[in-house]
């Protein structure tokens, strides 16, 4: 299939896709045209993706550990392994830091907004 078809079934634009295979986490087949030639594969491999970067991973990261993606009935899932796990542990340490920073500044603005 064409990117355009993959954008289509993924609801990811063809940017993203192109993006992705900059990044090495998509490898599509060229034709002789020297076209993207996609296959059923990729439209998995783009949920992983999704998921991940949904979850707040970066692509170095996803292409770091885009092997353990695994995806099932339930959806995308990740096989753990310790380098993994240390990497998303950090992740949710640096994102329970910001949403405390975001309290605080909500705190601050409330305080300069009259009662009223």
């Amino acid at each position: 299939m064409r990117i355009s078809e993959l954008a289509r079934l993924t609801g990811v634009s063809a940017r993203a896709l192109r993006h992705y295979e900059d990044c090495g986490l998509l490898r599509p087949e060229r034709t002789s045209g020297g076209y993207r030639s996609y296959s059923a594969d990729d439209v998995t491999r783009v949920a992983q993706v999704r998921a991940m970067i949904d979850a707040g991973m970066n692509t170095a990261a996803i292409q770091r550990y885009l092997d353990c993606a695994r995806t099932g009935e339930h959806g995308t899932s990740l096989e753990m392994c310790p380098d993994l796990r240390a990497e998303l542990e950090a992740l949710v340490t640096r994102l329970a830091a910001r949403q405390a920073e975001l309290r605080e500044r909500q705190s601050r603005l409330q305080a300069l907004v009259p009662a009223g």
